[in-house]
């Protein structure tokens, strides 16, 4: 690997996570479900882990607000929009495979 400092090593992440994060903000299409059944995580657990790392900095943010960092507009909005019913095949895959996180 690079050698690369931690200061750029911690700017470099930064760039990934914002684009990790936009581009779910414009993957729309792609359900929380399919994240966790392809991947093991999805919005919500990128929201908690954010969450997560600010309390560890001693900043206060609540799941509400750190949901809305990720999806881009409160949580509820997201959902109106753009969730969808998930078929019986989407949550026996769910079941089957569950994170244990």
């Amino acid at each position: 690997m690079a050698d690369i400092d931690d200061a750029t090593r911690t700017e470099l992440e930064a760039a990934a996570f914002r684009r990790l994060v936009e581009h779910l903000r414009e993957r729309t299409d792609v359900q929380n479900i399919d994240l966790m059944n392809l991947a093991g995580f999805c919005r919500n657990c990128l929201s908690n882990w954010y969450r997560d790392a600010a309390e560890e900095k001693g900043v206060t943010l609540d799941k509400d607000a750190a949901r809305e960092i990720i999806y881009g507009m409160p949580y509820a909005e997201w959902r109106a929009r753009y969730q969808t019913e998930a078929s019986p095949e989407q949550q026996a895959a769910f079941e089957k495979n569950k994170p244990q996180h």
